[in-house]
């Protein structure tokens, strides 16, 4: 359940977490037209930060532009907005739902000019997405009977509501069968993604990572982890990763904002690795919580603090 917060930001202003309401009607209802980001501000010892901000509000823009929404704001008053929003709610650490859809107008699959674009952004206090013991113990997965949207379906690089229909599935799926997450194939039989994670696999100490073209989400959080690693000393690419070689791995690891950096003990039951969080692993994991939670020098500028 979620923990209200005293406001929200609409349009440009900050309104009552209760005003927050839309009409039935509204187009975003009936046919999934909304686009939407997560971004995580942390406790830091200097403050309430915000992780890599600027980019999250671009790809919102980007995922918009993608289904022809013309959201009438830029990324540096997204930005600010959200400042605004985290300082007026007082939150020291939160995640943050920056939402654009299309509203209530005309009600047709054809959006008009008669149907508003609405922006919103809420915030709110989450933990850790996959419990707090999977950052240490891992977590079990299996590989989801679902099938990733393919190319030329929906846009895998737009972070927009309808894609994440498929995502229930997995989730669903792997909930039901007792699994914490389910991991998705591509239309290739390749690896994809989980419901809402990237995925990392490591192999005789060399990283590799599906590519966007395997319907893939670019994630902040992957490309932050990407940038680690390399500077770590650590062989990251980009490559497609067949079922089987999540059997023959020697660790695997899922990242996003909602789960940061999450190991995977098994996949399908059999053990990954050792069964427990590697060496490798750790090191990534270490090295991201120290950026993001203050402890080590922020090199890059993607921490901000909260004005």
């Amino acid at each position: 359940m979620l923990k209200a917060t005293e406001k929200i930001w609409h349009n440009g202003t900050l309104i009552p977490w209760n005003e927050a309401k839309i009409h039935v009607l509204s187009h975003v209802l009936h046919y999934g037209s909304s686009v939407f980001e997560g971004i995580r501000c942390y406790d830091t010892p200097a403050g309430p930060a915000i992780f890599r901000g600027p980019e999250h509000m671009r790809r919102l823009l980007d995922s918009a532009k993608v289904y022809r929404m013309a959201v009438p704001y830029n990324v540096d008053q997204l930005v600010r907005g959200m400042h605004e929003l985290v300082s007026a709610n007082k939150m020291t650490s939160c995640y943050v739902r920056p939402l654009a859809f299309r509203g209530y107008g005309d009600l047709g699959v054809l959006p008009t000019k008669d149907t508003p674009i609405e922006t919103y952004m809420a915030c709110w206090e989450w933990g850790k997405y996959l419990g707090p013991e999977a950052m240490e113990e891992g977590v079990d997965v299996c590989i989801s009977s679902w099938t990733r949207i393919a190319p030329n379906t929906l846009p895998a690089l737009a972070k927009a509501a309808g894609n994440y229909l498929n995502s229930q599935l997995i989730r669903m799926e792997a909930h039901a069968n007792g699994y914490a997450e389910g991991i998705a194939l591509d239309a290739s039989g390749y690896i994809s993604e989980g419901s809402g994670e990237n995925i990392f696999v490591i192999r005789d100490g060399k990283i590799t990572t599906p590519p966007l073209g395997a319907s893939v989400l670019p994630g902040i959080t992957r490309d932050s982890v990407m940038t680690l690693a390399r500077e770590l000393g650590f062989i990251v690419t980009e490559g497609l990763v067949p079922r089987e070689a999540l059997y023959l791995a020697d660790e695997v690891f899922f990242t996003g904002t909602a789960a940061e950096v999450s190991p995977i003990r098994s996949v399908d039951k059999i053990p990954v690795g050792t069964g427990k969080r590697g060496p490798i692993t750790e090191k990534i994991q270490s090295a991201f919580f120290d950026i993001v939670e203050g402890r080590a020098a922020d090199k890059r500028g993607w921490l901000v603090p909260v004005k």
